[in-house]
């Protein structure tokens, strides 16, 4: 790619938040997921074994040029983004699956929920019922989920695509 990949960023990465979610072990865990997916904007996703809740959400601070209107002073997160981990570029999403809506996740849920005989690693920190969040920053990998061909839910409304606009 000639010139400066910074030249050519439409900022995928500032049109997100990533935060992790505990890992769902019983039926009310899925039920509370489904909560997150009947939102607009909203999908969750599994990566290396851990969850994901996706808000598609821009950045306030991204100029129309695609530039960060506080570069100097944004936050390590953002500092931390590099050409090697960079949306823009690193391919598709390392996604193991990915649920735009509750279908997707009821549908898993059928094929892996608890008692499904697949081992479940817990990460309840936080207060029973409640999804404790933090950011961490995401790297990609080239993996397809087979839950991302849909384009539309069962009644026929169109699904959020994440890095629409490429």
């Amino acid at each position: 790619m000639p010139g400066m990949l910074c030249e050519h960023c439409t900022g995928l990465c500032c049109r997100y938040v990533a935060l992790p979610i505990e890992t769902p072990e019983n039926r009310q865990d899925f039920d509370d997921i489904r909560w997150y997916l009947v939102h607009e904007g909203m999908s969750v996703f599994i990566e290396d074994g851990d969850w994901f809740l996706n808000i598609q959400s821009t950045c306030r601070h991204l100029q129309p040029d695609q530039r960060c209107r506080i570069y100097h002073t944004r936050p390590r997160i953002c500092r931390e983004y590099s050409v090697e981990n960079c949306d823009y570029h690193s391919g598709d999403y390392g996604w193991e699956e990915h649920f735009t809506c509750p279908e997707h996740l009821d549908e898993y849920f059928k094929n892996h929920g608890p008692g499904k005989g697949r081992r479940r690693r817990s990460a309840r920190n936080g207060k029973p019922g409640r999804p404790r969040l933090r950011a961490k920053l995401r790297t990609r990998n080239p993996k397809k989920s087979r839950y991302t061909r849909a384009t539309a839910d069962v009644s026929g409304v169109p699904l959020p695509v994440l890095g629409a606009g490429r």
